[in-house]
């Protein structure tokens, strides 16, 4: 069963002290929302908005979840490197958390994701500290996955793009991060992604398996990367009604 939504929008305090933008989207009969999620965008950490996932949240809202896209600093445009951009998302859930509070969800009943580099950091920001998480996360087309099986002039390359110093990129390496009780997390992935390729991926998916945690991965023959964008190669409902029966699944009380 779908519904209407409503939109509203509100702001968070980044690391620097700067506002940044929260899209919230939640059902729009009035009822309480059954499961939230924050959701960042992508964009390589030098673009991309809080609305490039409203279409996401609408579809999510629409099916009794409060979803939330948010936005964050970008490399020369505030953020020096994925440092800022982890710190502003860290503190981007903790207000995330505060609103759904506000509207009867405790955080057991919260997840993160996010798109490409969005995906990375909420991935980055749950596995390293699982209160900047929720209980539970959803990647789309997650960048970031194993950067330790990089060439090394590739991985000093993206040091310099990101802002590190050289040989911290191993730290922003998400499979370097599993451990036992890592959070639940559902990845939806296009097998012929050419910024991620999906035997990332499913390294990723194989190592949280051995942590004994629970990792879907959900591929998407023949998809590249940005496919769960609506419109792009017609995987937009089947992303949302995957999405929406892991958290609800996992969530929704009777």
């Amino acid at each position: 069963m779908t519904r209407g939504c409503r939109e509203s929008s509100t702001r968070y305090r980044a690391a620097d002290g700067t506002e940044l933008p929260l899209l919230v989207v939640e059902p729009g009969d009035g009822t309480p929302p059954r499961a939230g999620v924050v959701l960042f965008h992508g964009g390589a950490l030098r673009g991309g908005s809080p609305d490039g996932l409203a279409p996401h949240c609408r579809a999510l809202a629409s099916r009794g979840i409060l979803a939330v896209s948010a936005g964050y600093r970008l490399l020369d445009q505030g953020a020096t490197s994925i440092d800022d951009c982890l710190a502003d998302v860290r503190r981007a859930v903790a207000r995330f958390g505060r609103l759904a509070a506000s509207r009867g969800l405790d955080a057991s009943r919260l997840a993160s994701g996010g798109s490409s580099a969005g995906a990375h950091l909420a991935m980055l920001a749950a596995l390293t500290a699982p209160e900047f998480g929720g209980a539970a996360v959803v990647a789309l087309n997650p960048a970031g996955l194993d950067l330790g099986a990089l060439a090394p002039e590739a991985q000093r390359r993206l040091e310099r793009q990101v802002g590190l110093d050289a040989g911290r990129l191993i730290e922003c390496s998400l499979i370097e991060w599993v451990r036992p009780g890592s959070p639940p997390t559902q990845i939806h992935h296009g097998t012929r992604d050419e910024v991620e390729p999906i035997d990332s991926a499913r390294r990723f998916r194989d190592a949280m398996t051995r942590a004994g945690n629970e990792c879907a991965l959900l591929e998407y023959e023949d998809a590249e990367h940005g496919f769960h964008y609506p419109g792009t190669s017609g995987h937009f409902d089947d992303v949302i009604d995957a999405t929406t029966l892991f958290l609800l699944g996992r969530f929704a009380t009777s």
